[in-house]
């Protein structure tokens, strides 16, 4: 799943937040800010095939609210606050839990990275939610092609 899908999945998500409903969403803004229809599609995809096999958009938040995380000094020297800020976005939209978030920050630290920025975590939020396990019936598809379209 590439970096700009996951800013529209963002992007949709919040609006749904604010108790939009997808059909409601205003796509000509996304094409504005120049994502393509593709990019545009697959982000709906995305969301479509999560919602026609059962499975919950957006995590429950059985975490308790009364617990941030917090970086080690060590993590302060490789992740930018951009960086950071951009993974609690996404956890506090409900696309990661607490794990999924000690997760990344253990494979950024692990993979010697020297300067992790919004740029990266956006890769790695990417990557963390293309590696979610699939619910029984998801066929896997995440992206389409560069003809494809949602009707």
């Amino acid at each position: 799943m590439h970096e700009r899908i996951v800013e529209i999945i963002l992007f949709l998500v919040n609006e749904l937040k604010s108790n939009k409903q997808l059909s409601d969403v205003d796509v000509s803004m996304l094409t504005d800010n120049g994502y393509t229809q593709s990019e545009i599609s697959t982000a709906f995809s995305w969301l479509f095939e999560r919602l026609s096999v059962g499975q919950q958009l957006v995590k429950p938040n059985q975490d308790t609210h009364l617990s941030h995380r917090v970086l080690h000094d060590a993590e302060k020297m490789v992740i930018t606050s951009e960086g950071f800020g951009y993974l609690l976005q996404c956890q506090q939209l409900g696309l990661l839990s607490n794990a999924d978030v000690e997760t990344i920050i253990e494979r950024i630290m692990a993979a010697g990275f020297s300067s992790v920025g919004v740029a990266e975590m956006k890769a790695f939020v990417a990557g963390m939610l293309s590696d979610m396990d699939n619910p029984p019936g998801f066929s896997g598809r995440i992206s389409l092609n560069s003809d494809d379209t949602i009707h």
